[in-house]
């Protein structure tokens, strides 16, 4: 009898362990975040949460600051994903070829995204170095004075986008590369007989069948640059003067350093819910356009 139940009731046995950790690790910390944003505490023994109700969301509402970082965030975002795909179909479309070193060529494109954040972040504050960093170096040899990149409000935003798209144009060019290599031969070898040139065999046929591709690396990508936060802070902490302060390096400050932890889980319920909406919005651009994710 219970060998039968067993055996009809297997694929939920085995998956109960993956439902069970999902629970444990992702919905309960959004669930208690969720309740945490409405109370006042700062995650001490001698004082219990105090019941704000709405009042941290209508607070982060007028916060000039936090509506600043949720632009701020946006704007990089966009920004990134924007030159990051184009950079990145182009760097598939150039290795979709053949030639010689080919293979070293696509393993040194690769070598950013495998890197630690942590890691990249270091390396570039030393690229950016006022004094003796690489960029300056270049700037002092064409004959111009050289610039705090990250100690400069005015800066610091181009600074760190540049090591954004340095850092992930190579994933976009990875997941787009593998869309053309799974493209089917006969349209192109039509597109030979019609007498089609390179730039109409891209345009109207290899970019539309790989679009699909590239839009599934679009939306991974603009989800991932949405939560960056180890460049940020590794590099500037938000500064100076807040000009690289995004939602995470915010909640970041509010939770550890100011220890307002309702006001914290509030800005981070916020911001899952613009993702959300983001993601909402892509799927339904899916639907429109008729991509299978």
């Amino acid at each position: 009898m219970l060998t039968r139940w067993i055996d009809k009731n297997l694929k939920f046995i085995f998956t109960l362990p993956a439902v069970i950790f999902v629970l444990v690790m992702i919905a309960l910390p959004i669930v208690y975040t969720f309740r945490l944003s409405f109370f006042e505490w700062s995650m001490s023994n001698l004082t219990p949460p105090k019941w704000l109700g709405l009042n941290n969301y209508v607070e982060l509402m007028q916060d000039q600051r936090f509506l600043m970082s949720v632009f701020r965030t946006l704007y990089f975002s966009v920004l990134a994903l924007l030159f990051e795909t184009v950079f990145g179909v182009a760097i598939a479309l150039l290795l979709n070829r053949d030639f010689l070193g080919k293979n070293i060529v696509k393993t040194l494109f690769l070598l950013p995204m495998i890197a630690t954040p942590v890691a990249v972040g270091l390396i570039w504050m030393l690229i950016y170095e006022p004094t003796i960093g690489f960029v300056n170096v270049v700037v002092k040899a064409l004959g111009f004075q050289p610039l705090a990149w990250l100690g400069s409000p005015k800066t610091a935003f181009v600074s760190l986008l540049i090591v954004d798209i340095w850092e992930w144009t190579s994933m976009i060019a990875l997941i787009v590369l593998a869309g053309l290599s799974a493209l089917p031969h006969d349209p192109y070898e039509s597109a030979t007989v019609d007498g089609a040139n390179g730039w109409q065999v891209l345009w109207k046929i290899t970019i539309p069948l790989v679009s699909p591709t590239i839009m599934i690396a679009a939306l991974l990508r603009l989800i991932d640059a949405l939560k960056t936060f180890d460049i940020f802070y590794v590099t500037t902490q938000g500064g100076p003067d807040y000009a690289s302060e995004t939602v995470n390096i915010l909640g970041y400050i509010q939770g550890f350093q100011y220890f307002t932890f309702g006001k914290a889980s509030a800005l981070l319920v916020i911001f899952f819910i613009i993702v959300l909406l983001i993601s909402l919005g892509f799927i339904k651009v899916k639907n429109k356009v008729g991509v299978d994710f």
